[in-house]
C-alpha cells in the first residue's frame, strides 16, 4: 500500500531532500512549495492549503519551515498541517533551534560556517550561524525574501505550539 507523504516548503527536488524516514516502505511524495520555480506539484503558502483535501495525508514533512513564517502564523500553517493528515498521520518537523544557534553566537561565533548547502547538486554557500537566527541570506540577497526567518523556536517552545494546535504525541 502506497502511503502519502505532503512535503511542505518542500524547495527544488534533490533525492536527499526528503527524509530518509520517507525514502523506502511505499511512501509517495507530494510536494508544495510557494515558489513555483521548484517545480512543486502544489503551488502554496503552509497556511492556505485549501489545495490539498482534508484528512488525505498519511504524513507531513516539514523541514526548515515555520521559521519562516511571522509567529502569529504558525498555529494557522499547524491547523493545516493537521486538517491534511488522516486521523493516524503523523507530522515530522526539523527546524533550527534558538537555543543551540545562541549558544555559538555568544561564543563568538555569529559567522560560524554551521553546514554547507547544495545548490543543482554542487556545494553550495556555507550557512553561518547568523544564516540559521536571519535566513539564509545567500537566498535572501537572490531575492527570495520568502527565505527570512520571521519566529524561532526550542525545541519546548515548539513542543507547546504542537500540543496548543491539537497534535498528540510529541517527541
Amino acid at each position: 500500500m502506497t502511503r502519502v507523504v505532503l512535503n511542505v516548503g518542500c524547495g527544488p527536488r534533490l533525492p536527499d531532500k526528503l527524509s530518509p524516514v520517507f525514502r523506502f516502505g511505499g511512501w509517495h511524495e507530494l510536494r508544495l512549495d510557494i515558489d513555483p520555480n521548484v517545480e512543486p506539484d502544489i503551488v502554496a503558502s503552509l497556511t492556505d492549503m485549501r489545495a490539498v483535501p482534508d484528512a488525505s495525508v498519511d504524513a507531513v514533512w516539514s523541514s526548515h519551515n515555520l521559521e519562516h513564517l511571522f509567529t502569529h502564523e504558525v498555529p494557522i500553517a499547524l491547523r493545516e498541517f493537521r486538517r491534511v493528515l488522516k486521523a493516524d498521520g503523523f507530522l515530522l518537523v526539523t527546524l533550527p533551534d534558538l537555543q543551540a544557534v545562541a549558544k555559538v553566537v555568544a561564543e563568538g561565533g555569529a559567522d560560524t560556517v554551521l553546514m554547507r548547502t547544495r545548490v543543482n547538486g554542487a556545494e553550495g554557500p556555507p550557512i553561518t550561524a547568523l544564516d540559521v537566527l536571519y535566513g539564509h541570506g545567500w537566498w535572501i540577497e537572490r531575492g527570495r525574501t520568502y527565505m527570512a526567518h520571521k519566529t524561532g523556536f526550542t525545541r519546548d517552545s515548539l513542543g507547546k505550539r504542537l500540543a496548543e494546535a491539537g497534535f498528540g504525541t510529541i517527541a
